[in-house]
């Protein structure tokens, strides 16, 4: 059997994080079987589908390059497809026409139940101006189960399923019918979604077997947490995944993450989309709702920033850098990278530890005062520095050394904190001589003689 996923998203909003990981287990899955993934656009929702959401989704796929199979079907385009189904059903006796008014639907659940079939198997002669639905049978007694892949055997009663509508008095689809004619008409074999749609199986097994086609196999999965165990909001961050780039997060590291909400592969922490395609399993889904947690996400990120070529997080750095740079001033950055990447664990964070090789120095007041304190020091470093050949970070290191020893009793922070300060402008940053021979003796004695009084 050829495997054939899908990713339904709704277009009445951006693609959040939770339909993020859907889409991602989707696609592990079928690149994990060579199978397909495809993606639809449930756009059935007339009134609050836009196009600026369509367009989310086709964005937050594209950052975190899950690619998908063929084109992209849109679910308003299938409606007649849809709305013939509905006929064949009522044709084959497994449906019926349901002419009950809004006021006689309202009196039924006034009686603490929903509809009570009045329409089924009745053959009085239907009241003049209404307009009827069309309703599914569902079974009245036994068992319906659902074998899923992750919440194993899924059993209710018949009894609390209604004859829920198909479609409506306009000749409108439900949800419910739409869903399970596009995915049986793109040869869906595995539908792989949040638990919360777990009761939506069973209403769909009904027109499924109704219609006599193949069930696919379904995989519930539990929902994401925020930290406090409670439903992901965008309070915990159920943000558009295009925000997480906004905020600095590669999409590999997103990938890797969103991975390890609800499935695992023995203690693995770190794995590559190749290895995602290698060892993807539905039976690897954790049954337990999984948390987000942001310094897990940032520690995922810094792996990846650290595993980073320094050229490609020169380019990223220089994309996110809102200035003109110069030739001079990227190579400083390039060579730079390698002590800088290891200090950040987003790239915002590393287009700030950046400045000080592409942007006018700005000097925080730590710094300031260092330099107001260290002026000798500063004066000092000014000379040595003037008359080394060799501009190396040993001979950078050897020249700081010599004067803490000859001028300031050993007491290296009278000497490198001033030193830093005027090179980078902060308190804290990499190594001051690695940074001194990165950016050479002229930058290196311009930055000191501009903060000399």
């Amino acid at each position: 059997m050829s495997i054939v996923t899908r990713f339904p998203p709704s277009p009445t909003g951006y693609l959040h994080i939770g339909g993020a990981r859907t889409a991602l287990f989707n696609w592990a899955f079928a690149r994990a079987n060579g199978g397909l993934f495809k993606l639809r656009v449930e756009d059935t929702d007339k009134e609050r589908s836009t196009e600026e959401s369509i367009q989310a989704i086709f964005d937050g796929m594209e950052w975190l390059n899950l690619d998908y199979d063929g084109e992209v079907t849109f679910q308003t385009k299938n409606e007649q497809r849809h709305i013939e189904v509905a006929h064949q059903l009522l044709e084959k006796g497994q449906a019926y026409k349901c002419y009950c008014t809004p006021e006689e639907l309202a009196k039924m659940r006034e009686k603490g139940h929903g509809y009570d079939r009045t329409w089924r198997d009745n053959d009085a002669t239907p009241p003049e101006g209404v307009k009827p639905v069309i309703r599914i049978k569902s079974p009245i007694d036994g068992d319906i189960t659902i074998s899923d892949a992750v919440q194993g055997d899924v059993t209710i009663n018949a009894k609390q399923l209604d004859d829920f509508i198909i479609l409506r008095s306009d000749e409108t689809p439900t949800y419910m019918l739409a869903v399970v004619v596009d995915d049986h008409d793109m040869d869906v074999t595995h539908v792989i979604r949040g638990d919360d749609h777990l009761n939506n199986a069973f209403r769909q097994k009904v027109i499924i077997d109704a219609m006599g086609w193949d069930l696919p196999t379904y995989a519930h999965i539990p929902l994401i947490h925020g930290d406090d165990g409670k439903k992901l909001s965008k309070r915990h961050g159920a943000l558009s995944v295009t925000e997480y780039d906004d905020m600095g997060y590669l999409p590999d590291a997103m990938i890797n993450y969103l991975m390890r909400l609800g499935w695992s592969h023995g203690d693995d922490e770190i794995f590559s989309r190749e290895k995602i395609k290698e060892w993807f399993t539905l039976d690897a889904i954790n049954k337990a709702p999984s948390r987000l947690d942001f310094k897990k996400l940032s520690d995922v990120n810094a792996h990846y920033i650290k595993e980073n070529d320094n050229k490609t997080l020169t380019d990223i750095v220089l994309t996110r850098f809102n200035g003109s740079v110069s030739d001079t001033q990227k190579s400083w950055l390039e060579n730079g990278m390698n002590d800088l990447k290891t200090r950040t664990s987003t790239l915002n964070e590393l287009v700030h530890e950046s400045l000080i090789y592409i942007a006018p120095l700005a000097y925080e007041e730590k710094a300031s005062n260092a330099i107001s304190n260290g002026q000798d020091a500063l004066k000092a470093l000014h000379e040595a520095f003037s008359t080394l050949d060799s501009f190396t970070p040993e001979n950078v290191e050897n020249s700081v050394k010599e004067i803490v020893n000859t001028s300031f009793d050993g007491k290296y922070g009278k000497v490198g904190m001033p030193l830093r300060a005027a090179l980078t402008g902060r308190g804290q940053s990499p190594s001051v001589p690695n940074i001194a021979s990165i950016i050479g003796k002229d930058e290196t004695c311009l930055r000191i003689q501009a903060v000399i009084d």
